[in-house]
């Protein structure tokens, strides 16, 4: 009886994961790296239009609020439409906000096309992407899960420069304009190599072995309304919202705190960049260790870890203690973002993983809008940031103890296992 040789096996075909794991790398690298670049923009802003640096904080929360809230959406269109489409769509966005930003004849246009292009585009491509990656791996779904996300460091260490080297060759109109072609032709091309499926390559996630007798593909979990009815689901939505009302305090204020403390201001903006260092090893190693030691443990650990660094932070004062902060607050943090989407999976499924994920992260878009501007109301009634810094360690620790409890509750995807 003649055989058919099997064309897709994994050990003589580099396993098609991996390429999904590195459109979603480019997807991440573009997107946030182009919201970060905003910074390079503002002397030149602040010149030709002559806006007030406290307006730029208004961008930043309006973009974060949209790149995290309208995974809601996004989440349940690609469980539908497939992640590939929503990326495409999202990084041409992206480009297009860019480009618009650079033909803008106003400080609101500006803000319009930067806030609109950039937040609906990652909030359009970033859910679906990670949705994406983690229906391709279980047992290395944490690492690759890092990997992919790792984007978001390299992007925030590597744009912003190329932004301010291009604006001194160009000027600010032609460099988004350069910008946005990049993000354009790059992020919508990496978008293609996005599948939704192993099944639909031949093989099963990690690259394993399909039987020959299986039937289509199907992937296993809950339905989106299944989900956010459990326990489970509740406790992550907990952590996710107290946590983040802390978590992103830093990126706000550890500038002026350092400014406070005699930390010259050119010395002050490297903090936010070592921030980036930091959090790029987190997510990059961290994410390998977690399959090993239980994702969920490792999780836990994630929220002890920030509540420390940032209880150090309110105890720092000058530059050397602080760059240690931001190091350890930036690994830390990194591990979190990694794992997180790996948890969801784990718990829920593959099958809706787009649509779970992005509810929950309108709990981190809740807290990206409020903890920052709720942190410098209480630095103008209290001329200091000991207690806003206290409380957003306080937040990570109270995160941490509704982990530990929601870990005691049953996991929902194993009871579809089983049936």
């Amino acid at each position: 009886m003649r055989t058919t040789a099997v064309t897709d096996h994994p050990k003589t075909k580099l396993f098609y994961g991996w390429f999904v794991v590195a459109a979603a790398f480019v997807v991440t690298f573009i997107g946030f790296g182009s919201a970060y670049t905003f910074s390079s923009f503002v002397d030149s802003l602040q010149r030709d239009f002559g806006a007030s640096r406290g307006s730029v904080s208004l961008v930043f929360s309006f973009a974060g609020f949209l790149y995290f809230g309208l995974g809601m959406i996004s989440g349940p269109l690609a469980d539908r439409w497939g992640a590939k489409r929503l990326a495409a769509i999202g990084m041409a966005l992206v480009g297009l906000g860019l480009m618009l930003a650079g033909r803008a004849q106003t400080i609101v246009q500006v803000y319009a096309a930067y806030s609109i292009g950039i937040g609906a585009g990652v909030g359009c491509a970033y859910v679906p992407t990670l949705g994406a990656v983690q229906r391709w791996f279980v047992k290395r779904r944490g690492f690759a899960s890092g990997l992919a996300v790792s984007g978001i460091g390299v992007g925030t260490l590597v744009m912003p420069p190329l932004a301010t080297w291009l604006i001194a060759s160009l000027g600010w109109r032609d460099a988004y304009l350069v910008l946005g072609f990049f993000a354009a032709i790059v992020g919508v091309g990496s978008s293609f190599l996005i599948a939704d499926d192993p099944r639909r390559h031949g093989v099963g996630p990690d690259g394993a072995p399909l039987d020959p007798l299986a039937s289509s593909p199907v992937r296993h979990g809950v339905s989106v309304r299944e989900a956010v009815r459990t326990a489970r689901f509740a406790g992550l939505y907990a952590t996710c919202l107290i946590s983040a009302f802390g978590v992103f305090v830093p990126f706000v204020h550890l500038v002026p705190y350092a400014v406070d403390h005699q930390v010259a201001p050119a010395a002050a903006v490297l903090l936010l960049g070592t921030i980036g260092v930091g959090s790029t090893a987190g997510r990059f190693f961290l994410g390998g260790i977690a399959d090993r030691v239980g994702r969920d443990a490792f999780l836990i650990a994630m929220y002890v870890g920030m509540a420390a660094s940032l209880a150090i932070w309110a105890v720092a004062g000058g530059f050397w203690p602080l760059v240690g902060f931001a190091l350890l607050f930036g690994v830390f943090y990194g591990g979190w973002v990694a794992i997180l989407p790996a948890v969801v999976t784990d718990h829920f499924g593959g099958r809706n993983v787009g649509g779970i994920i992005g509810i929950l992260y309108t709990s981190v878009a809740i807290g990206t809008l409020l903890g920052p501007s709720a942190a410098g109301f209480a630095f103008d009634i209290s001329h200091s940031y000991v207690f806003p810094v206290a409380i957003s360690a306080a937040a990570n620790v109270v995160a941490a103890l509704i982990a530990v409890a929601t870990m005691k509750t049953g996991s929902p995807i194993a009871a579809v296992v089983r049936s």
